[in-house]
């Protein structure tokens, strides 16, 4: 069992480097093995383990020199290149055209070697796209590339995981074959199509992104405002479709399948009626992962259920670690960027307490009384992985879970999914997440019920972890109230204020633009906020973020220079989260901005200062 880990561990350690290692070191791996095999019992374990480390590291380094030598060379970048491309996934509807990859078929412009799988805008709206089309294209290319702060999303790591090595825009397009038949461009036209039906049942109604995302795992049509109150909340696993909804709908149909089966008593000769409910429940699992995009939380789960179906098919016992294990390593081994995204430590993670919490109890509480326990104990368990990814801790996530699980995870997801074949029921699936997140919102807005603060230091994390498992220990475990002193820690405030007298100046990479931080022994001051790109801006997307893992709560004053995208674009962002002391800018009376200005507003004038 202890193999499993160390193969994880060897997994994560590679993308920790800063360079790779040669590609041939996983070939070096055979004669360690044999000789491991010769030593003796109590150093041959500690032998076999070093070689699982070695063995995920050498895997995961073997597949990163395959996967950087896709690259676009730096000769040809911003220069018009003639491809034959498939449109693969759901185009994404920009402000301004529309965002969509690629696969690379031929290269057309001699000399040049494309990425196989690329990124990029289209600014022509006449253009329609679908997945499987097959196009001959210009594009205009350039390397991944991304703004570099503390505390902010890495979008440069997140194209390597997704596998797209070149971004850029399309400047001229004529469709060559209306449908590719490829199994992965067949899914993704299905799930285009269910979009393309449910947006005309749901219309323009609020919670139309959120049906969507329940039902097919596209989340890009739910606004800001709404991840906003998820995030306070700690529903944003509900969002997506994870373990809940893939465990649901399978055993929903694995269930049904038994029962049909059972009329017909000759089949049960045939096939009994536990390994039928196994298949289909796995098929099911299977199907509805394809339908919902692939993501980490639902191949975890379809692994960890395809495993054990496997054991109980074959009558073998396997504990639910080893399962929980097996399926991070599969994971892994088909994905070894896996350990970049988020969505993999949230997933194992949140798995990971409840089995934890679960294990080794003697009695059996009453069923409200567990939910709620479990419910705290999640949300402890996952404080150190919150606090580090993201900076704040939802306190009100168990009383919020509460209501929304039974309602939107239990009632209101397969309503969605029945919806793709009965439209209708898609409208009252819509008005019972309406229903159900009313509370939900007013929840979000009590500040008191959010924690925030700094980044804590690695070290202070490991720590709590520590104290967690300490404190989740069975109740009459010695000394087990003193875990919590563990956890003291990572909760101190770690960011420390310019001394008196100090200037502290940080200027944030928010790309074409200007974010500058005035900070002193008392007080912050924020000149510009950066630009506004697609659907998001740098104010929600760099500026927050980093305020947050700095430990800000507050900002005494904001400058707006002039009237200019690069300038002001982020200002939205702040002006309805932050509320700064005093506002100065130089905008048009008419400007929507001035409709979310603090109290004290004034134009710049010269001969100001502060």
């Amino acid at each position: 069992m202890f193999l499993l880990p160390a193969f994880i561990a060897g997994v994560v350690l590679l993308q920790q480097q800063a360079q790779l290692w040669p590609a041939g070191i996983l070939l070096a791996l055979p004669p360690p093995l044999l000789l491991a095999r010769a030593l003796p019992d109590r150093v041959r374990s500690g032998a076999y383990l070093l070689l699982a480390l070695a063995v995920g590291f050498g895997w995961a380094n073997l597949r990163a020199h395959w996967r950087m030598a896709d690259t676009l060379p730096s000769a040809w970048e911003e220069r018009d290149i003639d491809v034959i491309a498939v449109v693969t996934d759901l185009p994404q509807a920009q402000q301004r055209g529309q965002r969509l990859r690629l696969d690379i078929e031929k290269t057309l412009t001699p000399g040049v070697q494309v990425p196989r799988r690329v990124q990029v805008n289209d600014y022509a709206e006449a253009r329609v796209y679908q997945p499987g089309q097959r196009w001959r294209m210009t594009l205009r290319l350039k390397r991944p590339h991304a703004t570099l702060n503390p505390h902010t999303f890495d979008a440069e790591s997140w194209m390597l995981q997704q596998n797209i090595r070149a971004t850029g825009q399309i400047r001229h397009a004529q469709l060559l074959q209306s449908l590719v038949w490829h199994p992965a461009y067949l899914v993704d036209r299905l799930r285009l199509l269910l979009r393309q039906q449910m947006l005309a049942t749901l219309q323009q109604r609020p919670y139309a992104g959120l049906v969507i995302a329940l039902s097919i795992g596209d989340q890009s049509g739910i606004p800001q405002q709404q991840w906003q109150v998820f995030a306070r909340t700690g529903l944003t696993h509900l969002v997506s479709i994870s373990g809940l909804h893939v465990t649901l709908v399978a055993g929903l149909v694995a269930m049904l399948a038994g029962r049909c089966w059972r009329h017909r008593p000759q089949r049960l000769l045939w096939l009994p009626t536990r390994k039928l409910m196994l298949l289909s429940g796995a098929l099911t699992a299977l199907l509805y992962s394809l339908l919902a995009g692939f993501s980490i939380p639902t191949q975890r789960t379809l692994y960890m259920l395809a495993i054990a179906g496997w054991a109980m098919w074959s009558g073998r016992q396997l504990s639910i670690w080893r399962v929980w294990l097996l399926a991070a390593a599969v994971v892994l081994l088909f994905d070894p960027w896996a350990v970049l995204a988020l969505g993999f430590w949230l997933s194992f993670g949140a798995v990971g307490c409840l089995l934890w919490a679960s294990q080794h109890r003697l009695g059996k509480p009453h069923w409200l009384r567990q939910w709620f326990q479990l419910q705290w104990l999640l949300l402890l368990g996952m404080a150190p992985a919150l606090l580090w990814l993201f900076q704040q801790l939802p306190l009100v996530s168990p009383l919020a879970n509460a209501l929304a699980i039974p309602l939107i995870g239990s009632i209101a997801t397969p309503l969605c999914l029945l919806g793709i074949v009965l439209p209708p029921l898609l409208l009252l699936a819509h008005w019972l997440i309406d229903v159900s997140l009313m509370p939900i919102n007013w929840l979000a807005a009590w500040p008191p019920l959010l924690w925030q603060q700094a980044t804590p230091p690695a070290w202070s994390l490991l720590l709590a972890s520590a104290g967690i498992l300490w404190l989740s220990l069975p109740r009459g475990w010695p000394m087990r109230s003193l875990g919590g002193l563990l956890l003291l820690p990572m909760l101190l405030p770690v960011h420390q204020p310019p001394a008196s007298g100090q200037l502290r100046l940080t200027m944030l990479d928010v790309g074409q633009g200007t974010a500058l931080m005035l900070q002193t022994a008392h007080h912050q001051l924020l000149y510009d906020t950066g630009p506004a790109f697609g659907t998001s801006d740098s104010g929600s997307r760099i500026i927050l973020p980093w305020l947050r893992g700095e430990g800000l709560t507050r900002l005494d004053g904001l400058v707006l220079s002039h009237d200019d995208n690069d300038h002001t674009g982020g200002a939205a962002s702040l002006l309805q989260q932050i509320k700064p002391g005093w506002l100065l800018h130089s905008l048009p009376e008419a400007h929507p901005l001035l409709t979310l200005r603090p109290a004290q507003s004034l134009r710049c004038q010269a001969g100001q200062s502060w």
